[in-house]
């Protein structure tokens, strides 16, 4: 698809290893050079993304009314900065809970805008009947990344401690930063928003993003499944942790393959993508791999000692990333197409604050749940309740343009 894409696909396979190398960082950090609490690494865990989520709420119009690049280098550059103050500040002796819980809602803020920003940028660069490609070859890469880089990450840390794989993680956005800046061209001027008389953005431009994808019939569906399936397969992380190292006695090692090797399923379900659309039509993709997805995760209330429960955790990640990598690129895609050009990030920044916001209260919730029923309990509940997630589904559509076509019109109109 062309070398811009080739160094934008670049940026996003060098930044995305750098996330998983460095992905048990800071609560290790937070453990082993901090020597904090249960409490203290959970916050680090859920309030620094929340928080984040919450300050980029006002990014994503400010995002849509700037050329993306520069706004992606720009993300980049402050997450490197901000990862670089760790190593930094522990080299100096002065590194506390605090700094990580403040970097953390830095990195997020500037995660949810770069995501924002990436999304319109690529609508811009690669041809419609391409989208679905260049996103399957994102979703690959994911999926290559979260299966060497944890792997790696902890042998690494285990050399040279978590302090040494947050640089890296600092090192790879600053090279994201420089092969964003060696895409050629240059881009429109996006259009300049409805300010106030003061030039400040108005509620309108802040809220356009939620009204986009509440608004439609499609996008609401895909939103609110969105949010429930990821809120509900996120909270099974830390409880299945909590039971495999915990009464089950599974060695880290161990615990660590159960979620590598299946990583090869990622790969396989975004290969497959393009070829079922193509054969089958988006509805039915969708639908197919957002239902059979759901019904995986109740397997893990099953794990038990041994080979046999390595092997059970293995055979449910397995079948639920393949679906899910299927399922992702499929709906990335339809969601470009059925937002208007001058509404992509803001609605992307909505649809990241959203997820990670519901994300956050679950996995709260269920630990509330699992601390009342035990581990194994609250997995199951979710599990349960997974498969009635695939109803909200129904309501996704084939060929639904009239959002585009209407947000085209509103631009025409607008110039």
């Amino acid at each position: 698809m062309g070398r811009d894409f080739g160094w934008l696909w670049a940026a996003y396979g060098v930044s995305t290893f750098g996330t998983w190398l460095a992905f048990s960082a800071f609560p290790m950090i937070a453990v082993l050079e901090l020597h904090a609490g249960p409490s203290e690494v959970a916050a680090l865990a859920a309030v620094g993304p929340a928080v984040g989520a919450v300050l980029a709420v006002p990014l994503g119009p400010w995002v849509e009314f700037r050329r993306k690049r520069p706004v992606m280098v720009t993300a980049d550059l402050v997450r490197c900065a901000a990862l670089l103050s760790v190593p930094l500040a522990w080299a100096l002796g002065g590194l506390g809970i605090g700094q990580l819980l403040l970097v953390s809602v830095v990195v997020a803020a500037a995660d949810i805008s770069f995501t924002a920003a990436s999304g319109a940028f690529l609508k811009g660069l690669v041809a419609r009947e391409d989208l679905l490609t260049a996103n399957g070859r994102f979703e690959s890469t994911m999926w290559t990344a979260t299966m060497l880089g944890p792997t790696l990450g902890a042998a690494v840390m285990g050399l040279f401690g978590p302090v040494v794989t947050v640089a890296a993680d600092a090192v790879s956005y600053l090279l994201s930063a420089l092969g964003l800046r060696a895409i050629g061209g240059r881009e429109p001027e996006p259009a300049a928003g409805r300010r106030d008389p003061a030039g400040r953005l108005t509620g309108a431009d802040l809220l356009a993003g939620w009204r986009h994808l509440l608004g439609h019939r499609t996008l609401r569906a895909l939103y609110v499944n969105t949010m429930l399936v990821n809120g509900l397969i996120m909270v099974g992380s830390p409880l299945l942790a909590v039971l495999m190292l915990g009464p089950l006695h599974f060695a880290p090692w161990q615990y660590a393959l159960a979620f590598a090797v299946p990583c090869s399923g990622g790969l396989l379900g975004s290969r497959l993508a393009p070829r079922l659309v193509a054969r089958y039509g988006r509805r039915r993709v969708l639908l197919a791999s957002g239902t059979l997805r759901a019904f995986w995760p109740v397997g893990l209330a099953f794990v038990g000692p041994g080979a046999g429960g390595l092997a059970l955790v293995m055979a449910v990640e397995f079948g639920l990333i393949t679906c899910s990598a299927v399922y992702n690129p499929v709906l990335a895609t339809a969601r470009l197409e059925l937002t208007p050009t001058d509404r992509v990030a803001r609605t992307l920044s909505a649809w990241s604050v959203g997820t990670k916001a519901s994300i956050a209260a679950l996995t709260a919730l269920w630990g509330v749940l699992a601390a009342l029923v035990g581990p194994r309990a609250a997995l199951a509940a979710a599990g349960v309740l997974l498969p009635a997630t695939p109803l909200l589904l129904v309501a996704v559509r084939d060929g639904e343009e009239g959002a585009v076509v209407s947000g085209a019109r509103e631009e025409r109109a607008g110039a």
